[in-house]
């Protein structure tokens, strides 16, 4: 699949991401997340900041997931 499928929706704290992505699911929404912090941690290198976690979903989920965010 390419980049160009995907779009953001949220980009910050992990207790937040996690709250997102549990309504997603539980909507039949499989996100993307992306999470520098344990990426790098997994690597063997150090991040600067705890906050950098991305969700994405496919373009055509977009409009679903805006629904949901807005509830939350």
């Amino acid at each position: 699949m390419s980049v160009d499928n995907y779009i953001k929706i949220y980009e910050g704290s992990l207790v937040n991401s996690k709250r997102i992505i549990n309504e997603l699911e539980l909507n039949s929404i499989f996100p993307i997340v992306k999470n520098e912090f344990e990426s790098a941690r997994l690597a063997g290198f150090g991040v600067s900041s705890f906050d950098q976690i991305r969700i994405f979903v496919f373009h055509d989920e977009l409009e679903k997931a805006k629904n949901i965010l807005s509830k939350l």
